[in-house]
């Protein structure tokens, strides 16, 4: 991925404050975005939420592994830089659908995809990872392993089986490793009134059976060209997003397991290097 060297002094002054915070010291942060095969024009909401990231002045890479995503070449264990397709100076996507399977198989295992990720676009401060809730659970976890545990972005539109499958994927993270907020980023069509009452009614149902929170939500019409003020709001989504991604936690801030004994750490230059 061809990002220039000095990206740091790229950051924009509007909520800089915050995203200087953020990357005070070098991180990467994932964004787990639920799969739902049955919502129309995914491509175009995929391609809003990186040009919203690279609005913020952040190097942002989609790693697509949803079901509709192409297949990943082979030859992904030599490593993924190779496949990554730049898409503007700040945009870059790899299509990876298989490779999360593939690489949890292994024994590098699902935080070995993660890292991988890393090495293969060091420069990124943003990555989408694009995959169904089962693949998300297990690659992501429930916040072990030095890695935090984030707040998923769920797709949806106002069709009866994207709505299904948009719980289906919420009960899920909730019960198999414990996500119980999500985002929520509604795909509605041209004068379409019914998509507006679906996100409050996935919000009650997740609340009422298995204690799920919804902490915001924001519809976009995909086939309409974005306004100046939608695209302020949509960044600002992406924003609070980024905020609740998955990092590697330095083993010096990781939070111990109940009952187990601290381990010491010897030497600072002894921290991984995210």
């Amino acid at each position: 991925m061809a990002f220039p060297s000095d990206f740091r002094q790229a950051q924009p002054a509007d909520q800089a404050d915050g995203l200087r915070r953020l990357f005070s010291v070098r991180s990467v942060r994932f964004i787990p975005v639920v799969s739902n095969p049955f919502v129309q024009h995914q491509d175009q909401l995929l391609h809003r939420m990186m040009v919203a990231l690279e609005s913020l002045g952040l190097y942002t890479l989609m790693v697509n592994a949803s079901e509709r995503s192409p297949r990943a070449r082979d030859g992904g264990f030599d490593g993924l830089a190779k496949f990554i397709e730049p898409r503007s100076d700040r945009r870059a996507y790899l299509a990876a659908r298989g490779l999360p399977e593939r690489w949890s198989e292994s024994v590098a295992g699902p935080r070995g995809f993660l890292r991988a990720i890393i090495d293969a676009a060091p420069l990124s401060q943003a990555v989408l990872l694009h995959a169904s809730a089962a693949e998300l659970a297990r690659l992501f976890g429930s916040g072990e392993q030095g890695l935090s545990r984030p707040r998923p972005l769920v797709l949806c539109d106002e069709r009866a089986d994207a709505v299904t499958h948009a719980y289906a994927s919420l009960k899920r993270l909730a019960t198999e490793v414990g996500w119980r907020e999500h985002d929520m980023l509604m795909s509605a069509e041209i004068d379409a009134p019914a998509s507006w009452h679906v996100p409050g009614r996935l919000a009650q149902c997740a609340d009422l059976f298995f204690g799920g929170v919804q902490n915001d939500c924001i519809e976009i019409v995909p086939t309409r060209p974005a306004t100046w003020r939608a695209a302020e709001a949509l960044a600002a989504f992406m924003d609070s997003a980024l905020q609740a991604g998955a990092a590697f936690v330095p083993a010096s801030q990781r939070r111990p397991r109940p009952g187990a004994a601290p381990r010491p750490i010897s030497s600072p230059s002894l921290q991984p290097m995210v």
